[in-house]
C-alpha cells in the first residue's frame, strides 16, 4: 500500500520562503516519479514539479528559478522548498506518485495514481 503524507503549509508574506514535505513508502518499487501539483478552488490541477528515480527533475515556468523538488532517499521524503513567495503561489498542494515501467519526468495528472491528503500554502501580499 502506497501512502503518501504531506506536511509544512502555511501562511507566508510575499517574498518568503515554505518548504513542503511529503513522507512516501514507496522507494522499493522499481520505477518511480514523484510531484507536486497545486490546485486553487475553481481551477484545473497545475503541477509544479516532477523528479524521477534517477533524480531528473521538471518545472513548470511559473516556479522556474524558485522552487526546488528533492528526494532524500535515506528519510523516504520527497520535499518543495519554495522561495520568493508570490500571492498567485496561493493554493493546496498536493504530493503525488507515479509507480510503473515508464522512464522520464512527464507533469501529466492522469499518470499519477497516489495522491496525499494535501496541505495549504497561503502567500498574503
Amino acid at each position: 500500500q502506497v501512502q503518501l503524507v504531506e506536511s509544512g503549509g502555511g501562511s507566508v508574506q510575499s517574498g518568503g520562503s515554505l518548504r513542503l514535505s511529503c513522507a512516501a513508502s514507496l522507494y522499493s518499487f522499481g520505477t518511480f516519479r514523484m510531484a507536486w501539483f497545486r490546485q486553487v478552488p475553481g481551477k484545473k490541477r497545475e503541477g509544479v514539479a516532477v523528479i524521477n528515480k534517477e533524480g531528473t527533475t521538471r518545472y513548470s515556468d511559473s516556479v522556474k528559478g524558485r522552487f526546488t523538488i528533492s528526494l532524500d532517499n535515506a528519510k523516504n521524503t520527497l520535499y518543495l522548498q519554495m522561495n520568493s513567495l508570490k500571492p498567485e503561489d496561493t493554493a493546496m498542494y498536493y504530493c503525488a506518485a507515479y509507480i510503473g515501467v515508464t522512464a522520464g519526468v512527464s507533469l501529466l495528472e492522469g499518470d499519477f495514481g497516489y495522491w496525499g491528503q494535501g496541505t495549504q500554502v497561503t502567500v498574503s501580499s
